[in-house]
């Protein structure tokens, strides 16, 4: 029987792009028009190309709010992956009472909402709280004017509250490896390192690439968090790009801030097709190696 090709298949899916289109495309079409533009009023444009752009790139503030956010990018996913990986190894995976209350606790951070994170760790990093243990080992109670002690606490936030998403994506993947292939390892007499190295950790890749980007583009983009702590302070040690991107909206510079907002995009959509090739050559060359 001769199988008849259709593409009626794509009507099923024309209401999520138009959908898309509105919330997506539109507003994006928008702001990189605006990023052209001296806007005085949303009715009152004037045009000055590529001002903005060279504006920004020219900036010392820019570039300094770039390297924070990319160093503070750096951190949290040297600690929010391993960190992730571990606790997930170390979760039961057998259906029981356990395993659920297991689950549960860890996905508590992620259901706080985003306005109550910075106020949850004030009051836990308050005198009268942990505040006071932690001034045993010389953290100040007016942590906020120390620089080094408000970027541990904006870690430390941003840890206690994602990682919980690497440990539920690392989680669900460990639990689809069968039985099987532990009790091979057992029976060749596999060490617990070899079994992370040639059984777990492959099955982890495809969950890891989706950590690491989501992780990437969240923290580089980080706003609300560190702004509602310490408004990027001390002396905007803190600050970063997407606060910088905030303070202009709020001044209603819509023109810097569209231009802004296009550099932003072109440098997280660079990353990820960096990564994304990186990891497609890894695989191509593991293939090429199996195959032989």
């Amino acid at each position: 029987m001769k199988k008849i090709r259709s593409n009626k298949a794509w009507l099923f899916v024309t209401p999520a792009l138009v959908l898309l289109g509105f919330v997506a495309v539109l507003p994006l079409i928008m702001v990189v028009n605006y990023s052209f533009h001296d806007i005085f009023t949303l009715d009152t444009r004037v045009w000055v190309g590529l001002e903005w752009f060279e504006y920004h790139l020219r900036s010392s503030r820019f570039w300094e709010s770039f390297g924070r956010s990319i160093c503070f990018s750096a951190i949290v996913l040297s600690i929010e992956i391993p960190l992730g990986i571990a606790i997930a190894l170390f979760m039961p995976r057998k259906e029981s009472l356990l395993t659920a209350l297991c689950i549960v606790s860890i996905s508590i951070p992620l259901i706080v909402p985003w306005n109550m994170i910075a106020i949850i760790w004030k009051i836990f990093l308050a005198p009268d709280f942990f505040g006071g243990i932690l001034s045993i080992f010389g953290f100040e109670a007016m942590w906020t004017m120390n620089a080094l002690q408000t970027w541990l606490v904006i870690i430390a936030m941003d840890v206690w509250h994602w990682t919980s998403l690497v440990v539920l994506l690392c989680y669900s993947s460990l639990s689809t490896i069968p039985s099987e292939f532990y009790q091979a390892g057992a029976i060749d007499g596999a060490s617990r390192w070899a079994v992370f190295r040639y059984i777990e950790l492959p099955k982890l890749k495809g969950v890891l690439t989706i950590a690491i980007l989501l992780r990437f583009v969240d923290s580089f983009m980080i706003y609300a968090e560190p702004f509602y702590l310490n408004a990027g302070g001390p002396r905007s040690s803190t600050t970063f790009l997407a606060m910088d991107l905030g303070q202009e909206f709020v001044s209603f510079e819509y023109g810097p801030a569209a231009a802004r907002s296009v550099i932003y995009l072109i440098i997280i959509i660079s990353v990820t097709w960096v990564f994304k090739m990186t990891a497609n050559s890894r695989e191509s060359k593991e293939n090429h190696h199996r195959g032989r």
